[in-house]
């Protein structure tokens, strides 16, 4: 069931080896290569967000692939969450 208030995160989005069709949402020069469910969770909380994980979630197009997902409060815009996310991922891997 869709909540308006949190947005949905999915490694996949951040995946700099995934084009845009395949699910990344992310310019390419700020994804990575195959982000876990753990990395992800580290730059949330890093970040401050509130989040919840959902262990054992399948995005649609990788419907095989159950990677899980991160729910994080809406406190801006999804574009802006995710720009966070994906800036505060390349600096973690640094």
């Amino acid at each position: 069931m869709r909540r308006r208030d949190e947005v949905v995160l999915w490694p996949v989005y951040f995946d700099s080896t995934r084009t845009r069709n395949e699910g990344r949402r992310v310019p390419r020069k700020l994804a990575r290569p195959s982000p876990t469910l753990g990395m992800l969770e580290k730059a949330v909380k890093s970040l401050g967000f509130q989040y919840r994980t959902v262990l054992g979630a399948a995005h649609p197009c990788l419907p095989w692939k159950k990677t899980g997902l991160i729910l994080v409060k809406k406190v801006k815009g999804k574009n802006e969450i995710l720009k966070d996310v994906a800036a505060a991922l390349s600096r973690l891997s640094v």
